[in-house]
């Protein structure tokens, strides 16, 4: 069990999508703090989330949940604290919080719903190599 109010930013991801898999390649090379940890939605700490998120919400996503200082976040809201966790210059995105969320996240849907036609599908998680490995749960 993961204590949400001590545990780094958690950034749980579609862990056969690569469009998901993408964003976590692209914070591994950017988050140069190594502030996040990931944990694939297929794992047991993922469906916790996911559960956690449907018994709260009625509905969770099914690409991406960030859980950070005992809030998850989902959808655009997600995104855009992931930005302004990662710092300089990538916070700068956090400014798209003033869009109305209703905005924001049917972007956020629309590309959701397409992810897996236009970005691809693996057959498998990704397995982590040794120099990350103790960033994955």
């Amino acid at each position: 069990m993961i204590d949400t109010t001590t545990s780094p930013p958690i950034l749980f991801f579609d862990g056969v999508c690569n469009l998901c898999n993408g964003l976590v390649q692209f914070l591994l090379r950017h988050d140069k703090k190594k502030l996040f940890h990931f944990a694939a939605l297929q794992s047991a700490a993922g469906k916790d989330a996911v559960q956690k998120m449907a018994n709260e919400h009625k509905t969770a996503p099914d690409s991406v949940i960030l859980l950070y200082k005992g809030t998850y976040y989902m959808r655009s809201t997600a995104g855009l604290h992931i930005f302004k966790l990662l710092g300089w210059p990538w916070k700068l995105l956090y400014a798209g919080i003033i869009a109305p969320r209703f905005l924001r996240d049917g972007i956020y849907n629309f590309i959701s719903r397409n992810r897996y036609k236009w970005f691809g599908k693996r057959d498998a998680c990704m397995v982590p190599t040794r120099d990350i490995m103790d960033r994955f749960l």
